[in-house]
């Protein structure tokens, strides 16, 4: 069955700016808000990002967790507000990975 929900990715800091990384449990608070948001959430393995501030031209280099959410784009935009927020950040990418997603329910 297609669904009109979209898929969206949304990549989050490994690390705080202070380039400490962040303990499991502080991810798992993000996790838990997000799930309160959205219908479904997936973590992927870190990637490594880099990108430029338009605002002075400093760049930054870090580790991201990209994370598939299965949400509105309000629930999407919600999200990129929570992230900004718990994570301190100058700046959070979400981006448009389908617009048709499929989900088959078994019969348990």
């Amino acid at each position: 069955m297609t669904e009109n929900t979209p898929l969206w990715e949304i990549l989050v800091p490994r690390c705080a700016n202070s380039g400490l990384e962040y303990e499991v449990g502080y991810h798992r608070q993000w996790d838990d808000r997000v799930r309160e948001i959205a219908r479904g959430v997936t973590i992927l393995h870190t990637a490594k990002g880099q990108w430029r501030d338009p605002s002075d031209g400093a760049i930054f280099v870090e580790e991201m967790i990209p994370v598939r959410v299965y949400c509105t784009e309000p629930q999407i935009d919600e999200i990129m507000e929570l992230t900004l927020k718990h994570y301190d950040q100058r700046a959070v990418m979400a981006y448009l990975v389908s617009e048709r997603v499929k989900i088959l329910y078994g019969e348990n």
